[in-house]
């Protein structure tokens, strides 16, 4: 059975109204481009000035900041991995983003979050492969928390669109 709780959105992520936006962070957490370029030009300056006084965030964990400027009220910035051809551990690094965000935003009281693609466009991750990890962690993390509200992963494109919405359909389908 579907989770109604997870959902796909085709459009900007940083005009969502939900508790936090993940971020996809280098590990300086420097305004970068992208998603991230995005979300610190929305949010205005104060982002990135929050950004210097955490200072880094290694590949595969998770920090948060206010949202400033932006309807979300907190940027979980998550380090992903740079796609190196999948034998480098590039799979687990994914996965823990997720999990790290999600366990982060729970730690502060969060019950929605949207997620982009993490790593899938200058770092090289494969769309499908990617995607099949977000989506088993983050359901396989909602089974464990009935009280987390809302998760959405915001994508840009049709194809990214397609992707998702297939893997959950696979991944949610009746056994």
């Amino acid at each position: 059975m579907a989770d109604p709780r997870i959902e796909v959105y085709a459009g900007d992520i940083t005009k969502l109204e939900v508790d936090a936006i993940v971020n996809a962070a280098n590990e300086k957490l420097a305004p970068g481009g992208g998603v991230c370029g995005a979300i610190h030009s929305a949010a205005g300056p104060g982002l990135a000035e929050d950004c210097a006084i955490i200072g880094h965030c290694p590949t595969g964990e998770a920090r948060i900041t206010g949202g400033h400027r932006l309807p979300a009220k907190h940027v979980i910035h998550a380090v992903g991995p740079v796609w190196q051809g999948g034998a480098r551990g590039e799979d687990i690094l994914l996965t823990d983003c997720y999990r790290n965000s999600l366990d982060l935003a729970r730690k502060h009281g969060l019950v929605s979050v949207a997620f982009p693609a993490i790593s899938t466009g200058i770092y090289g991750y494969p769309m499908e492969r990617a995607t099949r990890i977000a989506v088993e962690t983050v359901t396989d993390w909602l089974a464990r928390e009935p009280a987390f509200e809302r998760v959405v992963f915001a994508v840009f494109g049709e194809l990214p669109e397609r992707t998702y919405r297939e893997t959950l359909d696979r991944r949610q389908a009746p056994s």
